[in-house]
């Protein structure tokens, strides 16, 4: 791959490269050097892994089905909290303004193309989404939140191998993801006594009996 660099844009907003730019480039650089097959591997993932995240959800609902309305309530949560985390994610994009790593950072070697000026670094939208959404699983299904943990910390780790973000983007998304999650996941447990009243009604067959 060749380099992505965008000159004109490394004045126009906060360079993160002195936090870790170093560490960025010791990744990219083993990306560079790394089997074509598991960067392929790597891209693909950190493209579309996101998915995996939904299909969690779709499983945790089938499981829910005949577990009690508590854990039904933090499934059904879930896709709410991860567009929560997502919006207070943007805000923090929109406050901070750091460039991306490829346009910062002369010679980066990217896996993906290099994200034009204006679409901010930090934090990193793919990192909070991996983990709220681990998160959210986590409290209605452990089996189901550790799943989705390994998933989101692959994830925060693919975005710095392809040259997406410095490693601080990913970190700090992380911790964005779980502490907007925690609290969210916790509240869903109000809406229990209306899935009790909703698995009564026509959406009895979509929400299930139940735990017996």
């Amino acid at each position: 791959m060749t380099p992505n660099v965008h000159p004109s844009a490394r004045l126009l907003a906060y360079d993160g490269s002195g936090i870790d730019g170093s560490l960025y480039t010791r990744v990219t650089g083993w990306a560079e050097s790394a089997p074509h097959w598991f960067d392929q591997l790597t891209k693909e993932w950190s493209a579309y892994g996101l998915a995996v995240f939904a299909l969690l959800m779709v499983w945790g609902w089938w499981r829910a089905r005949a577990a009690d309305s508590v854990v039904m309530a933090r499934v059904l949560a879930s896709p709410l909290i991860v567009v929560g985390a997502y919006l207070v994610n943007s805000v923090f994009k929109g406050i901070v303004e750091e460039n991306r790593p490829c346009q910062q950072i002369p010679g980066s070697f990217t896996l993906e193309a290099c994200p034009a000026p204006g679409d901010w670094s930090f934090p990193s939208n793919h990192t909070v989404i991996a983990f709220a959404a681990a998160t959210a699983l986590w409290y209605a299904d452990r089996r189901l939140g550790w799943i989705g943990l390994v998933a989101a910390v692959l994830m925060g780790a693919s975005r710095v191998w392809v040259g997406a973000h410095y490693p601080h983007d990913v970190a700090v998304a992380a911790v964005v993801g779980i502490v907007v999650a925690l609290p969210l996941a916790a509240l869903a447990v109000r809406a229990a006594p209306l899935v009790d009243r909703l698995r009564t009604g026509p959406l009895g067959p979509v929400l299930g009996a139940g735990a017996a």
